[in-house]
């Protein structure tokens, strides 16, 4: 890798000291680019690749368009080690993008869509990166004298260059085909597919900037053998075979969906669609009945929206969302239910993995109730992303399942089972450090090689980890009780008219701040004097499930949905004395 002496002894100490752990129990795996050559070669002639209501790339198409994209770099100056980073909606060409770079031996930058352009700019600064390139709409909101290292930016429709600053680089792009021609003259073929391997069995692959919920992101390093590791686990897991159906609806930009959606797919031989659009259950029932994915990944908060108002309301609308609460139903319903929440997903999926963010708690009992195939996997970036996983008909209720293969985890606490404590973990899975960040590193990452999760949890004599909340989230009374808001917001955003809420401590009291459903309160007739009303008879209702030191003092209301990051979780640090 191209990098400094510093860089390079900084980069290579933290890998040692994470991989370093356990290393006798390490199973060999291929490494990230053998998985996509080897796929590309067994699958040639198949579905790869769909913008959804748009055109398919077959696995043949991806590896030309790859080659064609590494004669860009080239002309470029790109070497080995160097960054090119990636922000646009989730595409076949971000897909083409991706695969092209860490093929070639670069390493890629995905940046999230959603990213404001001065934080755009400041990760392709921070990151070192060389070309950018960008969807349209991302590209409208740019200033690229912000960015001055690069050497050009190219866009994501079509790969055509938008600003050139490397002689090569305009004349690469131009004549590519040419070139192709020359190095193919008897048609490109499975036999030509030779993708750069990494230098000593790894290196780099990923610089991946996240959005926190408590701060600002740090650029999360991940190894070909961390995604390898990650992509085996899935391989383990879900019963994929070539030719069946994936819906990438999570944002490539995050590991999350980057993986679970994208890589482990296309590893797999699957025919990814991607739905180039916000998720809404419209879109979701429409494309997935036609599509009809084998499994699916998706943040709570799309299962959460679908079961209370696309499924419920339609077996019993008199019931509503107190049909959540009910601790027994009939066998008839439930089978209504189950029917009705597999058809919107299309009908033919294994099982639907969550994660990313907190489930409601009633949703899932709920789930559980009629028998609806999902599981929870928790996990973050820098573990890219797995550390806990179950099969949906072994997985514990409110569990987010045991280690996964190749990582060990267990609780900082006297007593795992009774006493909350937080979650660490270790393994092949984990990241390489925080790019050019030692000090956040060894922060996170202990002497031992523990990584140090941020998160509360319990664990059971079985090994399934309960997550309480975020140590950061975690709100001491003034009679010193430890009280974990999320476990309260989850019973009040299943209360009427209450789409979400955030429990914050201001002036020694705990107050929920809700943001109502307006739509569903003007649907019937409510004025804002009448939400006021149900909001308050919530938080007495509430507290009367709750101990007495978690009693919610007041209620305020939030007329703008909180501002989440792309996992939607919200992004409480905005919140904790704002509103105060």
């Amino acid at each position: 890798m191209l990098v400094s002496d510093a860089e390079k002894h900084y980069i290579c100490a933290n890998f040692q000291k994470v991989s370093n752990i356990n290393q006798s129990k390490q199973v060999m795996l291929p490494n990230l680019t053998e998985y996509i050559q080897q796929s590309i070669v067994r699958h040639w002639n198949m579905d790869a690749l769909t913008d959804y209501k748009g055109a398919t790339l077959q696995y043949k198409d991806v590896a030309r368009k790859m080659a064609k994209f590494h004669i860009v770099l080239e002309a470029a100056g790109i070497k080995t080690g160097d960054k090119v980073a990636i922000c646009g909606r989730n595409s076949a060409h971000w897909a083409v993008a991706f695969l092209a770079t860490v093929t070639y031996g670069a390493v890629i930058v995905p940046i999230l869509h959603e990213f404001k352009s001065d934080n755009i700019h400041n990760i392709v600064n921070h990151s070192e990166a060389k070309l950018l390139l960008v969807g349209e709409r991302v590209w409208e909101n740019l200033d690229e004298k912000a960015m001055p290292a690069l050497l050009g930016i190219a866009s994501l429709e079509d790969f055509s260059i938008l600003i050139s600053r490397h002689d090569g680089l305009l004349k690469a792009y131009e004549t590519r085909n040419a070139i192709y021609g020359e190095r193919y003259p008897r048609n490109f073929r499975p036999e030509h597919i030779h993708y750069t391997q990494p230098e000593g069995g790894d290196q780099l692959a990923v610089i991946n900037y996240t959005s926190g919920t408590t701060g600002y992101s740090k650029g999360v390093m991940l190894s070909c053998h961390s995604l390898s590791s990650n992509i085996a686990y899935c391989a383990e897991m879900y019963p994929i075979k070539a030719g069946d159906h994936i819906v990438s609806m999570l944002p490539l930009g995050h590991v999350f969906g980057m993986v679970f959606d994208f890589l482990f797919g296309f590893t797999a031989g699957a025919h990814l669609f991607f739905l180039t659009r916000m998720p809404s259950p419209k879109i979701i029932a429409q494309s997935f009945a036609e599509i009809k994915p084998r499994i699916i990944a998706c943040v709570p908060l799309i299962v959460e929206k679908i079961i209370k108002k696309d499924i419920i309301p339609q077996v019993d609308n008199r019931l509503g969302r107190l049909l959540l609460r009910v601790p027994l139903l009939n066998d008839k319903i439930k089978a209504e239910l189950k029917k009705r929440a597999m058809e919107v997903f299309g009908n033919n999926f294994d099982e639907i993995t969550v994660g990313g963010a907190p489930f409601n708690a009633d949703v899932e009992r709920f789930l559980k109730q009629i028998g609806f195939p999902y599981t929870v996997a928790y996990g973050m970036t820098e573990c890219g992303p797995i550390i806990t996983s179950s099969r949906w008909d072994r997985l514990k209720l409110f569990s987010c399942g045991r280690a996964a293969s190749r990582m060990e985890v267990k609780i900082d606490s006297p007593d795992p089972e009774k006493q909350a404590g937080e979650i660490i973990c270790r393994g092949d899975n984990l990241m390489m450090g925080y790019y050019k960040n030692e000090e956040a590193t060894s922060q996170i990452i202990d002497v031992n090689g523990w990584l140090h999760t941020g998160d509360l949890g319990t664990m059971d004599a079985e090994g399934n980890i309960f997550i309480r909340g975020r140590s950061k989230n975690m709100l001491l009374t003034a009679s010193g009780q430890n009280i974990y808001p999320e476990e309260i917001e989850s019973k009040l955003n299943n209360m009427p008219y209450v789409a979400e809420s955030l429990i914050v401590l201001q002036k020694k009291q705990l107050v929920a701040l809700i943001y109502p459903d307006f739509d569903d309160a003007f649907a019937h007739g409510m004025k804002q004097e009448d939400i006021e009303k149900v909001m308050e008879e919530n938080r007495v209702a509430l507290n009367a499930e709750l101990e007495a030191y978690s009693q919610i003092a007041k209620v305020k209301i939030i007329f703008e949905e909180f501002e989440k990051t792309a996992k939607k979780s919200i992004k409480r640090f905005l919140y904790q004395e704002a509103k105060g």
